[in-house]
Parts: C-alpha cells; structure tokens; sequence
C-alpha cells in the first residue's frame, strides 16, 4: 500500500488528527528503532521505522488516544 493511502487510512483512526499522528508515529518508530517487536504480521526488513508504525495504526494494530 502506498504512503498516502497508509496515511489517509491512520488519519481516519485519529480522528483527523495530524498532529497526533505524527507524534504517534514517531513515538513508535523510536521504539522500533531501539529494539520493539513489530506488531504486523510481514517481513519488515527493508522498510523504513515511520512506515512500520504508520502501517501499525493505519491496521488498528496499535491504538492512539489523548488519554492515558
């Protein structure tokens, strides 16, 4: 899937929030980074931090809210 479609798909789980998702995304991608399993269930070797957590929330994999 395209970056776009994957981001317009994460959007509609946020509620429109681009502000929440991009702190989202990098949040995760930082934890990717340093050594956190990959919530989705494909070969993730190659493919960039930020493109595995924007899959991860574009799928409902990984839940993002203001509370908590």
């Amino acid at each position: 899937m395209r970056t776009e479609e994957l981001t317009a798909k994460a959007l509609e789980k946020v509620d429109y929030d681009k502000y929440l998702l991009a702190n989202a995304v990098g949040k995760r991608a930082e934890e990717i980074a340093n050594g956190a399993t990959s919530l989705l269930e494909i070969d993730i070797s190659g493919m960039k931090y930020s493109d595995v957590a924007l899959q991860e929330i574009a799928e409902g994999k990984l839940i993002v809210s203001l509370e908590g």
